[in-house]
């Protein structure tokens, strides 16, 4: 895949959806386009049914930009206005107010607090879990020779992890499923098909997915498990524990979070493994020792979440560019993973690529992703299945992609492979 520029800088509109509807060539070919001739550049905000429009943003598309403001979250706030380009609402902040939109204190309160709930005991069952949902995924589709790669292998995959961690039952993870959807492609007709509808749709979704949870909490508060719903309400920092509506709004973004970036790194991984067969083969042939390259180009190559925003809490100045003080900054990671000045041939994919200091888990500062190691163990299992036991799939139709500047989505993929025998058979 090689850039096409075919919009020159003063054309580039990245708030117009119009703009994320070329194929992705122009796309890449414009954000390297801003970062050569214009990458602090201001742009007009979407007008949101609702919501309106808000004051514009400064557009962040160089590397060493967005390290510099991941490292200075004291500048840069997560907290004002959130991590999306768009001001949501008051009303959302009681189901989407998770850490990713707070500032220290806060922020590290809590995060200390959920990572008291990672203990060393569930991190080993989610090992074992990993391997064994994998290899169950792959049963229910070995046989037929075809499916969707997407909702039937990719998507399968870390919403069954999150739901069985968290204690969520088999009967809801289909309930969960569709509400995810709707919370990260809402701009997308294929979920809401009414603009009008679309901060009702993301307000319903999220009060159901923090329902769900917060419900369980007030079951496992006297009948606990070995779930994670059940560490987070007794992990105590400081004497602190987390509340109900926390546990509910932490569900929300480990959803949310977990379940699209990775089932979307495994998609595009999947294309990507297809459309370069040299590179196919060159993991296939000696898995173990190139996967954790591989892993990374892939997370590079997918970067499944597009942008954050934060805020300025001061004047501050950017490599020469002034930023008021109130002012959003929008950081394109996927921009600074094609960035020319870090990445060699930064539009090959190349499985061994290395040094890959990539942004795709975010840039480095109190914000990078805490479920970093969950989704490279992830990635790794669900592609030693697949090379194992569907050796020979391959796309057969141009993927679905979501409509969206905030995810890198893929929403459906057909894919044929010879067909074999579930493990179990």
């Amino acid at each position: 895949m090689q850039p096409r520029s075919v919009l020159g800088v003063d054309e580039i509109q990245l708030s117009d959806i119009a703009f994320w509807q070329r194929p992705l060539e122009e796309r890449e070919g414009a954000f390297a386009t801003l970062r050569a001739e214009r990458p602090i550049s201001f742009h007009e905000e979407p007008d949101v049914p609702m919501l309106g429009q808000g004051p514009g943003y400064w557009s962040i598309t160089r590397y060493k930009d967005i390290l510099e403001i991941s490292r200075q979250p004291e500048i840069y706030s997560s907290a004002r206005g959130g991590v999306n380009i768009i001001d949501l609402p008051p009303d959302f902040s009681e189901f989407f107010s998770s850490m990713i939109v707070m500032d220290d204190p806060r922020h590290a309160r809590l995060r200390r607090i959920v990572s008291r709930g990672f203990t060393p005991q569930m991190l080993r069952r989610l090992e074992a879990t990993v391997e064994t949902a994998a290899a169950r995924i792959i049963d229910e589709v070995v046989e037929r020779g075809q499916c969707d790669f997407v909702t039937d292998i990719a998507a399968a995959l870390p919403l069954e992890i999150i739901c069985d961690m968290m204690g969520i039952a088999k009967s809801d993870y289909r309930f969960v499923f569709d509400r995810t959807n709707i919370i990260l492609g809402a701009g997308d007709p294929d979920y809401v098909s009414d603009p009008a509808a679309i901060v009702p749709a993301l307000l319903a979704a999220g009060q159901d997915l923090s329902n769900l949870v917060q419900d369980l909490a007030k079951v496992r508060r006297e009948n606990p498990t070995e779930d994670l719903t059940s560490a987070l309400l007794h992990a105590e920092v400081d004497g602190e524990r987390l509340t109900d509506a926390e546990i509910g709004s932490f569900f929300v973004l480990l959803v949310v979070a977990g379940n699209e970036t990775t089932r979307n790194a495994i998609s595009h991984g999947m294309k990507a493994l297809c459309d370069y067969p040299d590179q196919r083969r060159i993991w296939a042939q000696d898995f173990e020792r190139v996967a954790p390259t591989a892993v990374e180009e892939i997370v590079r190559w997918a970067s499944p979440v597009i942008h954050f925003r934060r805020t300025a809490t001061r004047d501050t100045v950017l490599s020469g560019q002034k930023i008021a003080e109130g002012q959003k900054v929008v950081m394109w990671y996927n921009s600074a993973n094609r960035d020319e000045d870090v990445f060699a041939d930064p539009y090959r994919f190349d499985v061994r690529r290395t040094p890959n200091e990539h942004v795709g888990f975010g840039g480095p500062g109190p914000h990078f992703c805490l479920g970093a190691h969950l989704a490279r163990r992830e990635i790794t299992v669900m592609f030693r299945m697949l090379m194992q036991r569907l050796p020979d799939l391959r796309i057969t139709e141009d993927p679905a992609r979501l409509l969206s500047f905030f995810i890198h989505g893929i929403k459906r993929m057909p894919c044929e492979f010879t067909p074999g025998r579930p493990v179990a058979a």
